[in-house]
């Protein structure tokens, strides 16, 4: 017994002192542990299958999200309900993976500058988004957010999308090749501001 607990003992020293070895089961465990945590995810319906209701982005839509990704507008505004009573109450009800599974890559987050955009679909019109990405202190006075003038002077880039959405098609978004086809010309003549528009204003409605 003695020498089993010295040669326990002994292993135990071995790991703590042994910069390499220890690296390399932390690592095993990590990956371990992801795996255990991660694997099961990808074949739970609740995390792989769209809500009822839900629909791929519009070439419009699209164009938007690229857009409100490009401008970084992510770094403030979560697209996140967490499913806590105070979050209910003030955005609706919690997201859900469903909601976002044509999403490459979602909006997730915890960061909230601003408020939480996951619900903001229809909660007001275009008019005041357009006069709020513009000039945001006109309709919130204590707002921080920066002006985005240049929106409006923009034109969508038409040209990029059907190559877009061909490669969303590839990870599972059901784009026809109608849908493919007609892209370009469904945002001819669109401003950058016509574009996150429409995606904002979609944000939530599936579930709504």
């Amino acid at each position: 017994m003695a020498a089993q607990n010295a040669s326990s003992g002994l292993s135990h020293e071995r790991i703590e002192t042994s910069n390499f070895l220890m690296i390399v089961l932390t690592l095993i465990v990590l990956v371990v542990g992801g795996l255990v945590e991660i694997v099961p995810l990808f074949f739970q319906k609740s995390t792989t299958q769209p809500v009822a209701g839900l629909k791929p982005y519009t070439a419009l839509q699209l164009a938007g999200r690229d857009v409100y990704q490009r401008e970084g507008c992510y770094n403030c505004h979560s697209q996140m309900i967490r499913p806590f009573r105070a979050e209910t109450l003030r955005y609706g009800p919690y997201s859900v993976a469903g909601e976002f599974v044509y999403d490459h890559p979602f909006q997730w987050g915890s960061k909230r500058t601003g408020p939480d955009l996951a619900r903001v679909g229809g909660r007001y019109s275009d008019e005041w988004h357009r006069i709020h990405l513009n000039n945001p202190r006109d309709v919130v006075p204590e707002s921080n957010m920066p002006r985005y003038p240049w929106l409006a002077q923009n034109e969508v880039d038409a040209a990029s999308l059907p190559a877009h959405m061909k490669a969303l098609r590839s990870v599972g978004v059901p784009y026809t090749d109608e849908e493919i086809a007609k892209a370009a010309e469904e945002v001819k003549g669109k401003t950058e501001l016509d574009a996150v528009i429409a995606y904002l204003q979609v944000l939530g409605t599936a579930r709504k």
